[in-house]
């Protein structure tokens, strides 16, 4: 754990004396000015990114380019507010969303505003994130902490409503986190990690507050967040997207906090592939799951995040030279996913017929899998119209299992072609038992049974069949579902699931989990009034009501990064 001190007496615009962190930037920091009022984006003078082809932001390629960036004084360039989200100042009542259909909002929407605002946690009078459960009822382990992926849909719901300032607060307050020094035992962590976690500790005695953040050093297995950084990001870019302030992401601690993290996942080493290889349990799957090497869901955050940060680093000389090795990696990772990861019934039959043990660069099977690692399962399980990415892939193994996160995250991130976002679609529909059931949604399926269940969770009791990540119903995925609906035009997908989630999650005190084959249980370790839970239900309700809301989360295919997948009579891995 690290902490900081600070004396909640100070006036606002001293400096802090009582530090307990190298965090010499905290000091710096001049939060006078992000009191100021949002400076609007002007769209006149702005280019949208989604109109631009990836290849025309590699440097020197065109001498337009360097015009341009002249003519934007070394600012980079946003996206046009084609999907404009709650503008600022226009917001509901107290409890309730602003309403764009004129329908009275469900019952359910005045309590989840309710409970999702007890949890709000508060830092020096300001609010600074969500904490994750308010359930009193258990042991607090971590549950007392404001969690960085778990804060993003209660962020989206409060820039939704016309709320950004808690969004701005979470992000430099995390922001300041991340410059603080890392160690675990005698090791220290990259620069650029942001913390998993942090919570607010109150000494009455001495009237100060601290900050204690966790980078890993306090978590299950000790593994670092890599989703973290990722989902950063992506909250900043939804921040923009929904305010048109970019001055909060043109400081230069956020400009630097961008360029910390890419420079984590873009840097050299002996990979062999695009995709970023990571330790079990480093993203929302915290525990041993059989999810080490090249994880889905870190892959389709990785380049959600890497196209967000094309929308926010300055073109400056430090941020050409992100800019260029981004636009790079998302080529070589565009295809590399598209081409490796993705599984539909052609593909299927193609691996059920590899050959094995092939050498030299026209190798067919280039990963050496064997096709009778082929789990039995996914013969029924893959329709005839249909398709999804499928959890990982790395030398001589394939993980066939379906994990929400990664593919709804790949539709809105356009890594997933508009052919295969409808397939992904088709895939849900066609399983719809199996994937949804009496509770939304399945975090991943199948589940790990018997031998399999005590050779990769080491005996896991939290992770039994069709429980907690192995298994388990996540209400929170329903704002990622949702979302994936409306960007691809099936938001009556969307409906159907939460008409399901509205049934119960009121009535069973908004359940972090549920468990059972079709989700028919509460999770037997599930945290009531779960925040997350909260929190993506009025995302959920909030975009199927007005779908500009779509615009914070979701970027459209460009089209220069479209690979040409050409199919063989066998599928070339």
């Amino acid at each position: 754990m690290y902490t900081l001190n600070v004396d909640v007496n100070h006036n606002k615009n001293m400096k802090t004396e009582d530090i307990l962190c190298p965090l010499a930037e905290y000091e710096e920091c001049d939060f006078s000015k992000l009191l100021e009022k949002p400076r609007l984006l002007n769209i006149d003078r702005q280019r949208s990114l989604d109109e631009r082809s990836l290849s025309e932001l590699s440097i020197g390629l065109s001498p337009r380019h360097s015009n341009r960036a002249t003519e934007l004084n070394s600012s980079r360039v946003f996206e046009p507010l084609d999907f404009i989200c709650s503008p600022v100042g226009r917001r509901s009542g107290f409890n309730t969303p602003r309403s764009h259909t004129g329908f009275d909002p469900h019952p359910m929407v005045a309590e989840a505003w309710e409970a999702l605002r007890r949890s709000l946690v508060y830092f020096r009078g300001q609010p600074v994130g969500t904490i994750a459960a308010l359930d009193n009822s258990e042991e607090n382990l971590n549950y007392d902490q404001v969690f960085v992926r778990d804060f993003v849909p209660s962020g989206l719901a409060f820039l939704m409503n016309g709320e950004p300032e808690i969004v701005k607060n979470f992000i430099l307050k995390t922001l300041r986190l991340q410059s603080w020094e890392k160690k675990i035992d005698r090791f220290q962590l990259g620069e650029g990690v942001m913390p998993a976690s942090f919570k607010v500790l109150h000494d009455p005695v001495r009237n100060n507050e601290t900050l204690i953040a966790d980078f890993g050093e306090s978590a299950i297995g000790r593994v670092a967040p890599v989703d973290s950084g990722f989902w950063w990001i992506i909250l900043l870019r939804a921040y923009t997207k929904s305010t048109g302030d970019t001055s909060l992401a043109e400081l230069p601690e956020c400009q630097k906090g961008m360029r910390l993290i890419l420079s984590l996942c873009l840097s050299e080493g002996f990979d062999t592939f695009p995709t970023l290889l990571c330790a079990d349990g480093c993203c929302m799957i915290d525990r041993r799951m059989g999810v080490y090497g090249y994880p889905i869901e870190i892959q389709a955050l990785f380049f959600m995040a890497l196209r967000c940060a094309l929308l926010l680093l300055k073109q400056d000389d430090e941020g050409k030279e992100f800019i260029e090795r981004i636009v790079k990696r998302l080529h070589a990772l565009s295809y590399h996913m598209r081409s490796y990861f993705w599984l539909d019934l052609k593909q299927l039959n193609d691996i059920y017929r590899f050959k094995t043990e092939e050498y030299s660069h026209t190798a067919v099977n280039k990963f050496n899998v064997m096709p009778d690692s082929l789990p039995e399962w996914i013969f029924d399980f893959m329709p005839v119209h249909g398709g999804y990415f499928i959890g990982n892939v790395s030398p001589a193994r394939m993980d066939f299992r379906w994990f929400c996160l990664g593919n709804c995250i790949a539709i809105l991130s356009s890594l997933a072609t508009p052919e295969q976002s409808t397939a992904i679609m088709d895939l849900i529909e066609s399983r719809w038992e199996e994937l949804v059931g009496e509770m939304p949604l399945k975090v991943c399926y199948p589940a790990m049974e018997t031998h399999e269940w005590r050779i990769i969770t080491g005996c896991d009791p939290k992770n039994t069949r069709w429980s907690y990540h192995n298994g388990g119903s996540w209400p929170v995925l329903l704002w990622l579902l949702t979302a994936a609906c409306v960007k691809t035009g099936r938001p009556q997908i969307a409906r159907r699931a939460l008409e399901i989630a509205e049934t119960r999650l009121l009535k069973d005190h908004w359940p972090e989990y549920y468990d059972g084959k079709l989700g028919r249980y509460i999770g037997k370790q599930a945290r009531k009034a779960q925040t997350w839970s909260i929190a993506g239900y009025l995302v959920a309700k909030m975009m199927l009501e007005d779908p500009s809301h779509l615009g914070m989360v979701a970027i459209e295919e460009d089209k220069q990064m479209k690979p040409l997948l050409r199919r063989s009579n066998s599928w070339t891995l």
